[in-house]
């Protein structure tokens, strides 16, 4: 099916093209408690085409993707990519050329093809091991497996196959005193299983949900300092992400400079861009057009280094070698865990709703089960709220040395926040 797709585009009226195939295997279980209720096997195919046209003399270009099924006849594929051509030809994008083959072949390392058996039976006896009590315990669990096998071509002579395994694990957790009972979800993504990881989560959302239940309304501080200790911190690692892109900088929505120290020189993040990153779901040997990823410094302590992005945009800048980043390592922090936690300070984490927004540097969220510390005490607060904005908050931002790892971001274990915005009740 792929040969005979890449003759037609070579045959239709598109003046450049992109293929990928990707292959799905995966396995699937749903637990009630801890007794299986059903499971599955499945195998899909999905076949994506993407069809440029160049307009004005080659001063303009436009694009348009569609999946084809791959039990479409060639009539029907034929005229699928023909209609592609013609929505492309609405698009007016500056001319930009696609990505081309650089440095020598790409393909998996051998004998590193996952096994999706073994892939499931770690994810089946990690959840075996999870340590339940009286007044927490698993409630219902969903596991999701897959190997995915992509193979993407392109009209400039990119030809790039990748294994990449990937699996999911929801978690819904109960826990109860005599006052009643909570549900608390929980959703972590991964390359494969790493089972002592997995069974620290489901016991720090065990140790939440119990202390959900005895937690006091939030004072009304008006102003304090927050510490971020669980996967929050992702959010502030994608705001320096998205600065930090291609897209954001050709839209003109980052004022950030190659060279230019952020905050006035009071910024010391340090933010990489890394092909490979240990048991995450995002490795791959390219992106999603072809380009070869590899290790990158974006910021280096508090100064762009490079902007990185998808073809078009990255064109726009005169970049020659960039790419679409999937794994992120954000350092720089000097502190160790003793300093970032002296005080009195609001730790937040499970927030059900938080965002660190790079356009505006909006950050805030609520519905968790914060700990106010406070004059050496340690108080579950809940209904309140914190908010603040980053381009402010990032100059006075302390973080640990020590990185811990969320699926695809490697970040501080913890960071401070001084003086954010809480809302609070009582």
């Amino acid at each position: 099916m792929l040969e005979r797709i890449k003759k037609l585009l070579i045959e239709s009226e598109a003046d450049a093209w992109e293929l990928t195939e990707t292959l799905t295997e995966g396995w699937e279980f749903y637990f009630i408690r801890h007794r299986l209720d059903q499971n599955r096997a499945k195998k899909v195919r999905h076949i994506r085409v993407r069809v440029y046209r160049t307009t004005d003399g080659r001063k303009t270009i436009g694009s348009a993707s569609e999946e084809i099924p791959p039990t479409a006849t060639d009539t029907e594929a034929e005229d699928m990519i023909r209609q592609l051509v013609k929505r492309a030809s609405y698009v007016k994008n500056p001319y930009y050329t696609l990505n081309a083959p650089s440095g020598g072949p790409l393909a998996p390392a051998e004998g590193k093809t996952p096994d999706l058996s073994s892939l499931a039976e770690d994810y089946l006896s990690a959840v075996r091991e999870i340590e339940e009590t009286e007044d927490a315990y698993l409630n219902s669990c969903e596991i999701f497996v897959r190997v995915n096998h992509v193979h993407f071509l392109n009209s400039e002579g990119i030809d790039i196959t990748d294994v990449r395994p990937d699996s999911t694990l929801e978690l819904v957790v109960n826990a109860k005193d005599a006052s009643g009972e909570i549900e608390l979800y929980r959703l972590r993504d991964a390359g494969v299983c790493d089972k002592e990881a997995l069974k620290a989560s489901v016991a720090e959302v065990m140790r939440f949900g119990r202390d959900r239940l005895r937690a006091q309304p939030m004072p009304k501080l008006k102003k304090a300092d927050v510490v971020f200790s669980t996967a929050e911190i992702r959010e502030i690692c994608g705001f320096f992400a998205g600065r930090m892109s291609a897209s954001y900088k050709v839209r003109g929505y980052s004022d950030w400079e190659i060279g230019q120290p952020l905050g006035e020189g009071d910024v010391h993040v340090s933010l990489e861009a890394l092909a490979e990153l240990p048991n995450s779901s995002h490795n791959a040997l390219c992106d999603a057009e072809g380009a070869r990823i590899h290790d990158t410094v974006m910021l280096r302590d508090g100064v762009p280094q490079a902007f990185l992005g998808n073809r078009q945009f990255s064109a726009g800048l005169g970049l020659k070698d960039s790419f679409i980043p999937g794994n992120y390592r954000m350092s720089g922090g000097a502190a160790d865990e003793e300093e970032i936690c002296a005080g009195d300070y609001l730790e937040a984490v499970d927030f059900s709703d938080f965002q660190a927004d790079p356009l505006s540097g909006s950050i805030g969220g609520g519905g968790g089960p914060p700990y106010w510390h406070h004059g050496g005490e340690v108080t579950p607060v809940t209904g309140g709220s914190i908010s603040g904005n980053m381009l402010t908050l990032m100059r006075s931002m302390k973080m640990t040395k020590e990185l811990t790892r969320y699926d695809n971001m490697e970040v501080p274990q913890r960071i401070r926040l001084s003086g954010m915005s809480v809302t609070g009740i009582a």
